[in-house]
Parts: structure tokens; sequence; C-alpha cells
């Protein structure tokens, strides 16, 4: 999907899950939102899948990262 970045899942012990997709702005989130296979997806999700299920639409302001210099990488 263009403008798609990442995306994660993250599962607590009690099984509730939450899920980050990252897209590069918020014109590449509509398009996928509203793109029929997509659309379908969901359909079949609240059908057999999902009792409930909560959607956040989110922007970042303010980001930063931390990386300690006397760490290496462990290959």
């Amino acid at each position: 999907m263009p403008g798609f970045v990442e995306f994660k899942t993250f599962t607590a012990e009690d099984g509730e899950r939450v899920s980050i997709v990252v897209f590069d702005g918020i014109d590449s989130h509509n398009r996928w939102r509203d793109h029929p296979d997509h659309r379908a997806a969901q359909r079949r999700g609240r059908e057999s899948l999902y009792d409930e299920y909560r959607i956040a639409v989110s922007e970042v302001f303010r980001e930063r990262t931390f990386t300690n210099p006397g760490s290496r990488s462990r290959d």
C-alpha cells in the first residue's frame, strides 16, 4: 500500500492486543482505510473475530529517540 511505513502488534498476558499501523500521512491512511480489500477484511473481522474493538487515529506532534552510545549491535 503506498504510504505504508510499518505495522507492529503487542499482546498482553490477558489476550488484549494493540496494533500500531504507521503511514507517511493522513492521505495514505485514508486510502488504506477506504480500500475495498481492507473494508472487506474489516467486515470479516466484525463477523467472526472480534466482539469489540477500538480504533484511534493519531498524529505525532513530537518524537524523541535515545541511543546509548556505549551499546553495540549483537549479531
